[in-house]
């Protein structure tokens, strides 16, 4: 074809287009109102999807933060367990004298998990009905004044007698107290400060251990027994000397466990001996691990600690009525009458919900209210007092989360040093060990408190406790499990509550002609009611 041809034929095209746009014009007119709605539409769901991101990521923003909280809290403990084995294998063999740990405490800025809980409004409604079944309690008890008195009388006849003679428990604690603060330390530091540059370090050792056996032995073992015993503390009081005397023993031997070993190792003529103010901050902290220092709160929120203290005190009120109204109408007369399996049975199934009410009443008001009260009081940021116990699909994770403050210190200073003196070995042994120290303390708590023998609490560890540890173990994640936990938990605490009521109110009724041996070790509500 020739160029002119060419030439012309794209002309022609050219026109052809334009015509074709000139034509198609008054159409796109046409279409733009149209146009513009799906363009208006088009953003709208694009709008719409934004708003739908937000909503989501509002929505899984805690979801995310505790995941983020697990997950760091797992890793840190792997990590921590793997460094801890690592460097005990890439250590040479140590002497006797330096004892090995394989899991050091760290503490960590974290809330307890019930102050968690409380922000979520469906579990604020668990703790209102319980502030309501304290209600119905206190209007039951006025209704029944007003009925045969004809007036309402709050008279507390029972809070008084337990709680009597605070002011032989205050001098007694303050000389529990000051003993503990001002011995150790300074047997600790009149140790430490010869041991490096003396010729006679074995009879240095020997004659400090020495002295500091025999003045704990004396002042926190003979000593507040002695005064329960003589000036007849009741109950109440009696728990709080007791409990006392456990606690600063356990605070002293974790400071002493933490601060001798650091001058064994070190290789320094002068060493630096723990402060003074860092063990009184120990002593009153809510922890029994010691540690030079911990983490802090940068303030302290006084309503918060009103607000535990009001919810001890409440506690202490909803126990009295517990016992006054479910428990002493039942077992006031109980051993008067004789004894016979079915009055047991049938004793011990109605001490269930009052035993319920005892066990979540000591757990709220002890574990969660006084100890956040006074970490809070401290600025200690670390308030992992408990875990998740309620959870709990085998014993031996309910042993682990229920008193954490308790658990560290016997897995720290009580298992794992019994795992090194056995090199590793018989981890069953230990762990029959810890239940037996367990066991063995709990039940001298309640033989002291209570003025009696009988060994309920030490057979339910013994053989329950220990049992149940290896049969319903962590292998068993079955939500059946759980129910099956809180059922045994049930039946416990009602044959706690049962039996302790039933020898209480048989030591008033019978008491010991002659007292023998025998008779003291013998529950006298076997024979009472005969």
């Amino acid at each position: 074809m020739a160029p002119t041809e060419e030439a012309s034929e794209t002309t022609v095209r050219q026109r052809k287009g334009d015509r074709t746009k000139e034509q198609a014009v008054p159409q796109q007119n046409g279409d733009v109102s149209s146009h513009n709605n799906n363009n208006n539409l088009t953003e709208w769901n694009r709008h719409m999807e934004g708003v739908k991101a937000e909503i989501l990521e509002e929505m899984n923003i805690q979801m995310r933060i505790l995941l983020d909280k697990a997950i760091k809290e797992a890793v840190q403990a792997y990590s921590n367990g793997e460094s801890g084995d690592k460097a005990a294998k890439s250590r040479p063999q140590q002497g006797p004298q330096s004892p090995v740990s394989e899991r050091k405490k760290e503490f960590l800025h974290r809330a307890s998990i019930l102050d968690e809980l409380m922000e979520v409004e469906h579990f604020r409604t668990i703790y209102h009905m319980f502030v309501a079944a304290l209600c119905v309690f206190v209007i039951s008890t006025a209704a029944v004044d007003l009925i045969d008195q004809g007036r309402v009388v709050f008279e507390f006849d029972l809070l008084s007698y337990t709680f009597g003679k605070l002011d032989t428990v205050a001098w007694c604690w303050i000389c529990l107290f000051t003993y503990t603060l001002l011995i150790p330390y300074k047997t600790l530091h009149f140790w430490g400060s010869l041991y490096p540059t003396s010729n006679h370090k074995v009879l240095l050792t020997v004659f400090a251990s020495t002295f500091l056996l025999v003045c704990q032995t004396c002042v926190l073992f003979i000593f507040p027994v002695y005064v329960v015993k003589i000036y007849q503390l009741p109950p109440a009081s009696s728990f709080i000397v007791v409990l006392e005397q456990i606690r600063l023993f356990m605070k002293s031997y974790a400071f002493l466990r933490e601060s001798i070993p650091e001058i064994l190792r070190s290789e320094k003529k002068e060493i630096l001996l723990p402060k003074f103010s860092s063990y009184l901050y120990f002593l009153f902290c809510p922890t029994l691990i010691y540690r030079d220092s911990y983490p802090r709160t940068p303030y302290i929120r006084w309503k918060y600690v009103i607000k535990n203290f009001a919810q001890f005190v409440g506690c202490l009120f909803f126990g009295y009525y517990v016992l006054a109204n479910l428990c002493i109408p039942v077992f006031t007369n109980m051993s008067k009458q004789p004894f016979s399996i079915k009055v047991l049975v049938l004793s011990i199934f109605h001490a269930t919900l009052p035993g319920t009410f005892v066990l979540l009443l000591s757990f709220f008001a002890f574990l969660h209210c006084w100890l956040n009260a006074f970490a809070e009081m401290l600025r200690f940021a670390d308030r992992m007092f408990y875990k998740d116990w309620w959870n709990s699909t085998s014993f031996s994770n309910y042993y682990r989360t229920w008193n954490v403050v308790v658990h560290d210190w016997l897995y720290h200073y009580v298992y794992q040093d019994l795992l090194w003196l056995l090199k590793g070995k018989f981890r069953s042994g230990g762990m029959l060990a810890v239940f037996l120290i367990s066991a063995s303390v709990h039940e001298y708590v309640f033989t002291v408190s209570l003025g009696f023998f009988y060994p309920v609490m030490f057979c339910l560890f013994i053989f329950f406790g220990v049992s149940f540890h290896f049969t319903i173990n962590d292998k068993r994640t079955s939500p059946v499990y759980n129910v099956l936990v809180w059922t045994f938990l049930f039946i416990g605490q009602g044959i706690q509550v049962c039996l302790y009521c039933q020898e209480w109110y048989a030591q008033i009724h019978c008491p010991l002609k002659e007292k023998t041996f025998w008779g003291l070790v013998t529950p006298r509500s076997w024979s009472c009611g005969l």
